[in-house]
Parts: C-alpha cells; structure tokens; sequence
C-alpha cells in the first residue's frame, strides 16, 4: 500500500488516538445516520464516505485489529493476514519506510534472496510463496483480495477468505451477488437471514495448488451496513422509539416499523423511559425457520418548546403533582 493511499481511521471518525471504544462507537453512529445511503439517495460522495466510515468503525472498534493499525499503520492488514510487517520479523536489514508501496518491497525481497525462498542455498526449509495484488474491481486482480505476501509450505491450505458487505434489506430477504475473483465473475446467492460474521462458501474458487492443481475454497464474512433504525442484540433486532410526557403517564397505541412492516404497539400506563416491549416473531430469520424477536426500547422525550397553553397545563400537573420522583433519594448517603 503506497503512503498516499494510508487512511488515518481516527481522522476519518474525527476521534483521538486515545478514544474509548464508547467514544468511537458514538463517533460512528453520528457519521453513519449522516452518511447513510437511505438519508443521501444518488449521492455517490455520501456512499463512499458512507463505507469508509464504516471500514474505520470496523477496525477500531475491534480490539485487536486496532492494536494492529496502532503498532503497525499502514501495514497493518499485512500483520492481520500473519504477512511480513516492521518490527514482525528480521528481514535482513530492510527499512520499510524506504518503500513507496508494498510491491517494491516484495520485488526487491525476492530479489536479494534470488526467488528461492527463505531457506535457499543455505539450506534452509524450502516454502512456495503467493504475492496477491489488489484489482480495480471485485475482490481483487489476479490473487483475490488486498494486498499481502505468505509463505506456506507445500501441500498448505489453498482456501481464501474475503468480507462482502450487505444492507440490512438484502440480509434480511436474501440476495444475489455478481463478484469477480481474479478474472473470473461468480454469482452467490445469500440465504435470508445472514447476520454478522455468517460465513458463505464459495467451493472450488480459491487458490489454485500447485501441487494437486486442484483450488481450495473461498469464504466470505458478511458485514451489514449499520442501520439508522434496527440495530442486532444477540439474536433479536433491537430499536428505539420516541414516546411524548402524556404518552407514557397516559398510554398510547403507537406504530413501531418492523422488518416487514409497521404494527400497532400498546404502550402500558406509566412506562418507564428505556424500559423495552417485545415483539414475539417480528425479528431476525432464524436458520432453522421462524424468526426472532423485535425489542422495542421505549425513550420519553421532552418537548424542547411548548406554547403558552401546553405550558400551562404542564404548570397545572407540577402543582397537582401527588407523587415525588426523588422521594427515595432523601436520606442516600455514602
């Protein structure tokens, strides 16, 4: 990866080096309603900035992609793939930073040590090596997949690994996907239900053996695309819906969107604000049939202005008031 082509993920977030994970997470949330491809229809500079926000979400928040991007910058993705990074390995002197992209690494590495392998003429274990380079489109140019450089002995694991990214939509329905490995076009077909993590096997894609001329397998990880909605706790989608004053003193029958539509929701008298109601069956496409929950996590908000009579009548319930919120908070010590 050339240094031009480095992206700063705390930039991107607009967060500090030093960020908790709460801080990033609310960084994220922020940037991804603002960017999201259902607030910005057609606007192709709110998509990309839409995945790249995610992409920098996607790092950060996971501990130990973070802890590689820190020690290891823009050769990071070489140490997640176990790839040679700075500081990983000795490499007989070399300087990474004297590199303007990782192929001129790589050609003059396989040139000082003449192309044999690290073992050459000294003797040493013979291993067989794959360079993959990026493509324009797809998954990637000849070798799938980002950059990097491995080295496995013979008869090693030919299989290959890549994420693909979905909506919420196209998980929850199902989908078909038209992607390019090497030069090659395949069509995947994505069961409904796939969730984060799901993984899909593509058989007989993945890197040809040299040995057994025969290729091992591609799997995909699914990521979806964060929602301004619905967002996954455990197996049940979880949501936020906003409730008024007299709503939760009085009780309401309000519509919650669920994946397949609105439905009409009782709110109970004197709900308490973050309490959840449950929507049995409204959730996520079970693997065996059926579906998950909906958690509905119910927020009171407060009007920020009123007019002169709703502020009367808000006067009126403060002097009429019989009950006291805090009475419990009067003799609290430590």
């Amino acid at each position: 990866m050339a240094a031009t082509d480095f992206k700063d993920y705390y930039q991107i977030l607009g967060v500090s080096k030093t960020a908790n994970a709460d801080e990033i997470k609310k960084a994220f949330r922020k940037l991804a309603r603002k960017y999201h491809p259902d607030v910005n229809p057609g606007d192709k500079q709110a998509e990309a900035k839409f995945k790249e926000v995610n992409e920098a979400h996607e790092v950060l928040s996971d501990p130990e992609k973070r802890k590689k991007y820190d020690q290891f910058g823009r050769y990071w993705q070489q140490a997640e793939r176990g790839g040679p990074t700075p500081g990983a390995a000795d490499f007989g002197g070399f300087d990474f930073s004297a590199y303007g992209s990782f192929d001129d690494f790589i050609n003059e590495l396989l040139g000082r040590f003449g192309g044999g392998g690290f073992g050459g003429p000294t003797g040493g274990r013979s291993r067989s090596y794959s360079y993959q380079t990026s493509g324009p489109t797809g998954f990637g140019g000849p070798g799938f997949g980002g950059p990097g450089f491995s080295y496995e002995p013979a008869g090693a694991n030919f299989d290959q690994e890549a994420n693909i990214s979905l909506s919420m939509s196209e998980a929850f329905r199902g989908t078909q996907k038209k992607l390019r490995i090497g030069n090659e076009v395949v069509e995947v077909r994505i069961p409904p239900g796939a969730k984060p993590g799901s993984k899909i096997r593509l058989r007989g894609k993945g890197q040809m053996n040299p040995y057994s001329k025969q290729r091992g397998d591609v799997y995909l990880t699914v990521e979806l695309q964060p929602h301004s909605f619905f967002q996954f706790e455990g197996d049940n989608l979880v949501c936020e819906v906003p409730i008024a004053p007299d709503e939760a003193v009085l009780g309401a029958k309000i519509d919650v969107p669920t994946p397949d539509g609105s439905v009409t929701v009782t709110i109970p008298p004197g709900i308490r604000s973050g309490q959840s109601l449950r929507l049995r069956g409204k959730g996520w496409p079970k693997p065996k049939g059926g579906r998950s929950d909906q958690l509905v996590k119910v927020i009171i908000i407060a009007p920020k202005q009123v007019s002169e009579s709703e502020k009367m009548l808000y006067e009126k319930i403060r002097d009429a008031r019989s009950e006291d919120p805090r009475r419990d908070l009067a003799a609290t010590r430590l």
